[in-house]
C-alpha cells in the first residue's frame, strides 16, 4: 500500500522549496531524474472506471510500469494499491503483473478478460523532471521528498490536430517507513516557507480529465462499513476518515467558484465532521484551534450556500402574487451568490485552509487525544463500538424527543434546536448503520429525512428573511438609489409573504404528521 501527501505549488515558488532548510540541511539528495510516463487504457477507459491507472515509464535508460488501484483521498492523503516492476520497453507485461497482483483484487479479473487486454492503448502521457530528496524524521521515519515539474499531454483535438496539455508542479511526500503523521509534520514545516495546497488528484486522474473532459462532479457521503469487532477508536478513524474524503471530494469543485452542489457537499461533509466529533467528545477533545478553524471554514461555505438556497430555491419556487417580486430579488440574489462562491474558493485554495487540513490529519493519524486521555477513557477507547453505537443513538433519540415534545406550538428558535437534533441524529444513525438491522435502519432514516425536510424550509425562511433584509444595502455599489428603493420594496412583500407560507404550514398538518410518523418508527438501536 502506497502512502503519500500531494501538495501543490505555483512553479514560481519551486527555487523557495529547493532553498528551504528541511530539504537543504536534512536530506540526502537531491536526485534529479527526466521521465517519460504513458498511461494505458481501453478506449471506453475500464481501467479509469474501476479506480486504475496503468503507465509505463521511462527513467534514464529504464522502463518500468506501475498499476495502481483502489484506496482513497482524503485530507490530501492518497492510499492506494500499488504495484510495479521492470518491463523491456514501452508496453505494459500483463503477464508480469497478473503474477503481481492478489488473487483477491478485483483489477486482476479485469486485466485477465481478452476484451480488455487486447484493446489497451495510450491515453495520455506525462514528460516530468523530478527532483527527489531522501528524509529521515528525528523519530526515524524515513519520507522520500518529491518535486515534479513538467507536462501532461493527450492526443489529438479534433482536426487540427492540436495537443490538449496541462502543467504540472507538485510535491509528493511518501512515507517508506514509520509513521503516518510525520508526513504531516513534514508538510507543515515546508508551509512555513512556500504557499502550498493540498492536491487532491493523482496524475493520471488529471490526465484523464485532460483526455475525457467531464463536468466537475460532486462527491456525495459514501456507504461507510463499520466492523462489529471494531474498538471504538477505530470506527471514530473510519467515520472521521469518511467525512474527510467527502471534504476533499469537493474541494476543487469549491475551487472552480461555480459549481453550487460542490459548495452544498462540502458543507455537508464539514457538517457530518463536526457531528461525529460531538459525538465523541467525552473520550476525544479536538484542539480549540482546530476547531476554530474548522468553523471559519464552514462559515465561508454556509455564506455561499446561504445565497445559493435563496436565490435557487426559496425564491425560485415563490408563484402567483409573489412571483414578480421573488424574479426581481432573485437577480440580485444570484449576484450575490456569485461573489459568496468566489470567497469560498478564496478560502479553499488559501494557506490557512490547508494548515487546517494538514493539522486536521495530524492529530488524526497521531491519535494525539491519547496524550490527554485518563485511564478509563483509554479503556472506553479500546472497547467493542457496538455498545457505544447503540448507546449513541438512543442518546441522540432521546434528545430529538425532548425537543420536539413542543414542537408544533414552537418559537422558530425552537424549531431550528428540533432541526439541529434531528439531524445529529440522522447522521448518528447512519454512521453506525451497519452495526444495524438494515430493515430497521432505512424507515427510521427516512422518516427522520421527511421530518427535516419540514423544519428545513422553515429555516430556510427564516435564513431568507436575514438576508433579504441585507440585500438592498448588498447591491450599493451596483445599483442606484432608485433601484435600491426597489429592491426593498420588493424584500419587505416577500419577507411576509414567507412569514404567512411558513405560519401556515406550521399549522397545516404537514409537520405534524412528519413528527407523529416519526415517533412511531422503531429505533434501530
Amino acid at each position: 500500500m502506497e502512502i503519500e501527501l500531494k501538495l501543490l505549488l505555483a512553479p514560481q515558488d519551486a527555487p523557495r522549496l529547493r532553498a528551504h532548510p528541511l530539504l537543504a540541511q536534512s536530506a540526502q539528495g537531491p536526485l534529479v531524474l527526466q521521465m517519460h510516463d504513458i498511461y494505458v487504457d481501453t478506449p471506453d477507459l475500464q481501467l479509469c472506471r474501476r479506480q486504475a491507472g496503468l503507465r509505463v515509464r521511462q527513467v534514464d535508460g529504464r522502463w518500468v510500469q506501475t498499476l495502481k488501484a483502489g484506496g482513497t483521498v482524503s485530507g490530501g492523503l492518497h492510499s492506494r494499491h500499488e504495484w510495479e516492476g521492470e518491463v523491456p520497453g514501452p508496453q505494459p507485461d500483463l503477464a508480469a503483473l497478473d503474477a503481481a497482483i492478489g488473487r483477491k483484487q478485483p483489477i486482476r479479473a479485469l486485466l485477465r478478460q481478452d476484451a480488455i487486454r487486447d484493446a489497451l492503448r495510450p491515453v495520455f502521457t506525462t514528460r516530468i523532471e523530478r527532483t527527489v530528496w531522501q528524509l529521515r524524521t528525528p523519530q526515524g521515519d524515513e519520507i522520500e521528498c518529491v518535486l515534479d515539474q513538467g507536462v501532461i499531454e493527450s492526443g489529438a483535438d479534433g482536426a487540427d490536430g492540436a495537443i490538449r496539455s496541462v502543467a504540472v508542479s507538485e510535491i509528493e511526500l511518501e512515507l517508506k517507513q514509520g509513521q503516518a503523521a510525520s508526513l504531516f509534520d513534514v508538510a507543515l514545516a515546508l508551509l512555513q516557507e512556500v504557499p502550498l495546497q493540498l492536491g487532491h488528484m493523482s496524475k493520471a486522474e488529471r490526465g484523464y480529465r485532460l483526455a475525457a473532459p467531464q463536468p466537475v462532479r460532486a462527491v456525495k457521503a459514501q456507504p461507510l462499513a463499520l466492523d462489529a469487532a471494531m474498538s471504538v477508536e477505530q470506527a471514530f478513524l473510519s467515520i472521521a476518515g469518511n467525512c474527510l474524503e467527502q471534504v476533499s471530494g469537493n474541494q476543487d469543485g469549491v475551487a472552480g467558484g461555480a459549481d453550487v452542489e460542490s459548495v452544498h457537499q462540502m458543507r455537508v461533509g464539514l457538517r457530518r465532521l463536526r457531528s461525529a466529533l460531538g459525538m465523541f467528545k467525552s473520550l476525544l477533545a479536538l484542539p480549540d484551534a482546530l476547531k476554530s478553524e474548522l468553523d471559519w471554514l464552514g462559515g465561508a461555505l454556509g455564506e455561499a450556500r446561504d445565497w445559493d438556497v435563496l436565490a435557487g430555491n426559496t425564491l425560485a419556487q415563490l408563484d402567483g402574487e409573489a412571483q414578480a417580486d421573488a424574479a426581481a430579488l432573485a437577480q440580485a440574489a444570484h449576484a450575490q451568490a456569485r461573489l459568496k462562491h468566489v470567497q469560498a474558493a478564496q478560502a479553499v485554495t488559501s494557506a490557512r485552509c490547508t494548515v487546517c487540513m494538514l493539522g486536521l490529519q495530524r492529530w488524526l493519524q497521531a491519535r494525539a487525544w491519547r496524550d490527554s486521555c485518563s485511564v478509563r477513557q483509554l479503556r472506553r477507547l479500546d472497547a467493542p463500538v457496538s455498545p457505544f453505537a447503540h448507546a449513541t443513538v438512543r442518546k441522540d433519540q432521546r434528545r430529538l424527543m425532548k425537543r420536539g415534545k413542543r414542537l408544533l406550538h414552537a418559537s422558530p428558535q425552537q424549531r431550528h434546536q428540533v432541526r439541529i437534533a434531528a439531524k445529529k441524529t440522522r447522521y448518528a444513525t447512519e454512521f453506525f448503520a451497519s452495526l444495524f438491522a438494515a430493515r430497521a435502519v432505512q424507515p427510521y432514516v427516512g422518516r427522520l429525512s421527511a421530518l427535516q425536510d419540514e423544519l428545513g424550509w422553515l429555516n430556510d425562511v427564516q435564513v431568507a428573511d436575514r438576508l433579504l433584509q441585507q440585500l438592498p444595502d448588498a447591491q450599493a455599489d451596483q445599483a442606484d438609489q432608485f433601484a435600491q428603493d426597489g429592491l426593498r420594496l420588493h424584500a419587505a412583500f416577500i419577507r411576509g409573504y414567507l412569514a404567512a407560507r411558513a405560519q401556515a404550514q406550521g399549522t397545516d398538518g404537514r409537520m405534524h404528521k412528519a413528527w407523529r410518523r416519526f415517533k412511531a418508527a422503531r429505533l434501530p438501536a
